[in-house]
C-alpha cells in the first residue's frame, strides 16, 4: 500500500469519525429534546385525566438509555377537594426506549424511586386528597346507573381493582418509601426499605404501624397487570404473627396469622355485577373476641377457593366455592343482600328491634354448606384448636358428613329458617379425648361453678354420694314435669329440638343478646357436666357436637341421663341434686314428692336462685306461677303422664324443709282468700306456653316412657 492511498484512508476514516461525531451529538441534543418533550406529554396526559398538577425535576440520560429525573411530585388541585401533596420522591430512573422516543411514543420501563413519599390525607368524607384516582373519569360519557337499590359494590370493587393494576408498573425498585395515611378515625405508617417487581415477581418488606398496631411483614409473589391476575404472600418478620389492625379496634377482636396467600386469577364484569376468582389461604389463623370465646380459636391450616359475585347492594358466593380445614372439605354457598333504604325495618316496636340495629336492617341472608363424605378422624383433625377442646384427642371409625342451611330476613325475624345436621356412616368412637364421655356411666366427681366461674361445691355423682337418688328413687311426677317443662321430646329426639332452637335464635336476635338458650335436657347436661358457664358461640358449638355424639352413638341412655341430670343440677342458693332439693324445701326423700310439689320443682330450674318471685310478701304461690303449675300439669295429662282429675287437682305448696330452711327466705304464709281469685299472671312464663307449638305431632305420649337401663358401647 502506498503513502497516498493510506493518506486517502486515514483522511476518509477522519470524516467517518467527525461525522458519527457530528452525528453523535445531534443525537444526544436530538434525544434530550425529545424527552423533555415526551415528559411534557406524560404531565400532559396525567393532568387531564387527573385534577393534579405532576412536576418534574430536571431529567437527563445516565447512559444510552436510562433516564433520570431529580425530582417528581404530584399536587392535588382544588378540584380534587384537598391540595395537599400526594406523591413525592428524590430521584426517579426508568429506562426509556430509544427508537419509542424517537417514534413519539416513548415507552418506558424499570422503573426505579429512591426516598419517595406517598402522603394521603382525609379531613372528611367529602375532603380528601387521594380518591381522584379511582373515582370515575370525568370526561367519560355518562351512563344512566340505578342507585335507589343501594351501593353497587361490583362496580365500586371494579374501579378499586382496575386503579390499582393500572398504576402497577411492569419492572419497578422502590427503595426508602414512606406511606402515611392520616384521617379522622385512623392514621397508618408504612415504611418500605426496598420493593421490587422484575419480571412480574415481587419481592419485598415493610414495617406497618396503623392505628397503634405495628406488624413487620414480608411480600413475594407474581402479579399480571395487564390480565388482572395477582398471587402474593404475605407472612411475619421475626417469627412474629400479623395482627389485623382495623378488626381489633372496630370489633374488639384480634385476628392474626404466621401467612396469608391470596390470588386473583379472573375478573369479570357484567350486567353490573363483577365476578371474582381465586383463592385465599392460611397458616396459624387466630381469633380471638369474648363472644366467640375466652381463648384463641386456630385454625392450623385454612384455605378457600371462590367464586364470588358483587352487585347492587349484594354479595354472593357461587357454586364452585371450596373451603379446606386441614383435609376437610365444605362447599358453602352464600347470599347477603340489602334491601334499599324504603323497604329496610328499623324501630324499638318492629321486629323487636332498635335504634341501633341501622347496621343490619334490611339484610337478607341465605347460607348453605355441605361437606365432602370425610373419614372420622378427618373430621376430629379439621376441628379448629381452642374450639372443641373437650374432643382434642379423639379417633373414630366410620365417615361424616355435615349440612347446614339457613335463611335470615331482618325485616321478619320470626321467618328464620336453620337446620343443621352431622349424618355418620359406621360412626364408632375408638379413643376418646381430653374428656372421657363415656364418664357419664361411671361415678365421678363434679364440681358445680356460679355465673362468674368460681367452684361452689365439689361432690361425688354415684352410688358413694350418700346423698345420691337412682332414678328409680325419684317420684315419675317430678321425672314427667320436668321432662315436660324443660324438654318435651327428650326421650324421642336426639339431643336437639329444631322448633325449641330457632325460636330462642330469633328471641337472640331481637334482643341482640343471649336472652334464651333453646337448650334440651342433653344439652344441659353436657354443659354441666363437661363444659363451663361462659355464654359463648364456641362453647354451644362444641356442646353441640357432644350432644350429638354422645345422642348418636347411643353412649348413655335416656334413663342414665336423666339420672345424672337431677342429681347435679342446682335448684336453690348452693342447693344441688334433688335429694338436698326435697330435703331443703319439703323435708322428704324425693321419692316421696306429690305433684303439686314436683311441679314447684320443675318450674325453678330455669332461674332457681329467684324462686322467691313466684311468691307474694304473705308467702302465698303469686296466680303467676299457680298458671304455670295448671298449664303443665294439662300437658302432662295431654300426654298420659298424670290423669285429667290429677292435673285439675293441682294446688300450691307449703315448705317444711330443714337446715338452711326456705322458710327463711319467704315469709310464713297469712290465710287470704281473696288471693285465689286473682287473675293469674302468665308474663313471666312465656317460654312454657311456647310447648303448645313444641307438644304438636310426634311420637304418641303412650310411647313416651323411660326406657331401661341399657348398656353403652364401649369405646
Amino acid at each position: 500500500m502506498t503513502s497516498a492511498t493510506k493518506k486517502k484512508i486515514g483522511f476518509g476514516l477522519g470524516i467517518l469519525v467527525v461525522l458519527l461525531a457530528v452525528g453523535l451529538g445531534v443525537f444526544l441534543a436530538k434525544r434530550q429534546q425529545l424527552l423533555e418533550i415526551a415528559l411534557e406529554k406524560v404531565k400532559g396526559k396525567v393532568e387531564r385525566k387527573f385534577p393534579v398538577t405532576l412536576t418534574f425535576g430536571p431529567a437527563r440520560f445516565t447512559d444510552l438509555n436510562t433516564v433520570q429525573l431529580d425530582g417528581i411530585s404530584l399536587v392535588p388541585t382544588a378540584e380534587a377537594s384537598l391540595t395537599d401533596t400526594l406523591l413525592r420522591a428524590q430521584t426517579v430512573r426508568a429506562s426509556l426506549s430509544v427508537r419509542s422516543l424517537f417514534a413519539g411514543r416513548p415507552v418506558f420501563s424499570n422503573l426505579e424511586i429512591d426516598k419517595a413519599r406517598l402522603t394521603a390525607r382525609k379531613v372528611s368524607d367529602a375532603r380528601d386528597n387521594y380518591s381522584f384516582l379511582y373515582k370515575k373519569d370525568k370526561n367519560a360519557p355518562a351512563v344512566p346507573r340505578d342507585t335507589t337499590k343501594g351501593t353497587n359494590y361490583g362496580l365500586l370493587a371494579n374501579q378499586l381493582l382496575e386503579a390499582a393494576f393500572d398504576n402497577v408498573p411492569g419492572e419497578a425498585d422502590f427503595r426508602d418509601f414512606l406511606i402515611t395515611y392520616d384521617g379522622p378515625r385512623h392514621q397508618a405508617r408504612l415504611v418500605m426499605p426496598r420493593l421490587a417487581i422484575e419480571s412480574g415477581e415481587i419481592s419485598g418488606e415493610m414495617t406497618a404501624l396503623i392505628d397503634s398496631v405495628q406488624n413487620r411483614v414480608g411480600i413475594v409473589g407474581h402479579i399480571d397487570a395487564g390480565d388482572y391476575e395477582v398471587d402474593a404472600q404475605v407472612f411475619g418478620l421475626d417469627k412474629r404473627p400479623v395482627v389485623l389492625p382495623y378488626v381489633q379496634r372496630r370489633y374488639g377482636a384480634r385476628v392474626q396469622f404466621d401467612t396469608i396467600r391470596v390470588a386473583l386469577t379472573d375478573k369479570d364484569l357484567s350486567r353490573d355485577e363483577l365476578t371474582l376468582k381465586g383463592t385465599a389461604s392460611a397458616v396459624n389463623f387466630i381469633v380471638n373476641h369474648p363472644k366467640l370465646s375466652d381463648q384463641d380459636v386456630r385454625f392450623p391450616r385454612a384455605g378457600i377457593d371462590f367464586v364470588t359475585r358483587l352487585g347492587q347492594a349484594s354479595f354472593a358466593l357461587d357454586k364452585g366455592t371450596r373451603v379446606l380445614l386441614n383435609r376437610m372439605e365444605l362447599f358453602p354457598r352464600l347470599s347477603v343482600r340489602r334491601r334499599p333504604v324504603p323497604e329496610r325495618v328499623v324501630g324499638k316496636n318492629i321486629n323487636g328491634l332498635t335504634s341501633r340495629s341501622q347496621l343490619l336492617a334490611g339484610l337478607v341472608v341465605k347460607l348453605d354448606v355441605e361437606s365432602a363424605e370425610t373419614p372420622a378422624n378427618d373430621f376430629f383433625d379439621a376441628l379448629p384448636e381452642g374450639m372443641f377442646e373437650s374432643l382434642e384427642g379423639t379417633r373414630a371409625e366410620g365417615s361424616l358428613r355435615y349440612k347446614l342451611h339457613a335463611a335470615l330476613d331482618m325485616n321478619q325475624l320470626d321467618s328464620l329458617e336453620f337446620d343443621s345436621g352431622l349424618r355418620a356412616t359406621k360412626f364408632r368412637i375408638t379413643q376418646f379425648g381430653r374428656e372421657n364421655l363415656n364418664k357419664l356411666n361411671q361415678s365421678f366427681r363434679y364440681t358445680a361453678y356460679n355465673d362468674k366461674g368460681d367452684s361452689v361445691k365439689t361432690f361425688a355423682v354415684g352410688p358413694e354420694n350418700p346423698e345420691f337418688t337412682p332414678y328409680n328413687q325419684v317420684a315419675d311426677e317430678l321425672k314427667y314435669a320436668i321432662m315436660t317443662a324443660e324438654d318435651p321430646r327428650f326421650l324421642t329426639h336426639r339431643g336437639f329440638m329444631e322448633k325449641a332452637f330457632v325460636k330462642s335464635a330469633i328471641q337472640n336476635l331481637k334482643e341482640r343478646r343471649f336472652a334464651r338458650g333453646g337448650s334440651t335436657l342433653s344439652m344441659q347436661l353436657v354443659k354441666n357436666v363437661f363444659l363451663t358457664r361462659k355464654k359463648t358461640i364456641v362453647r354451644k358449638a362444641e356442646e353441640a357436637l357432644i350432644v350429638w355424639i354422645i345422642e348418636n352413638t347411643r353412649l348413655a341412655s335416656k334413663q342414665r341421663m336423666l339420672e345424672v341430670y337431677l342429681n347435679i343440677i342446682e335448684w336453690g342458693p348452693k342447693i344441688y341434686g334433688v335429694h338436698e332439693a326435697a330435703e331443703f324445701y319439703f323435708n322428704k326423700p324425693p321419692a316421696n314428692l306429690n305433684l303439686s310439689e314436683s311441679l314447684f320443682l320443675a318450674s325453678i330450674i330455669p332461674s332457681p336462685k329467684r324462686y322467691r318471685a313466684g311468691f307474694n310478701q304473705y308467702g302465698e304461690m303469686r296466680g303467676s306461677a299457680r298458671y304455670f303449675q295448671r298449664l303443665i300439669a294439662q300437658l302432662m295429662a295431654r300426654r298420659g303422664f298424670i290423669t285429667t282429675e290429677q292435673a285439675q287437682s293441682v294446688g300450691g305448696v307449703s315448705f317444711s324443709g330443714r337446715g338452711l330452711r326456705a322458710m327463711d327466705f319467704i315469709p310464713r304464709p297469712v290465710v287470704d282468700s281473696t288471693l285465689m281469685l286473682l287473675r293469674a299472671d302468665s308474663t313471666k312464663f312465656n317460654d312454657p306456653i311456647d310447648l303448645l307449638d313444641l307438644l304438636g305431632g310426634g311420637v304418641p305420649p303412650s310411647q313416651e316412657v323411660p326406657p331401661t337401663t341399657t348398656t353403652p358401647p364401649k369405646p
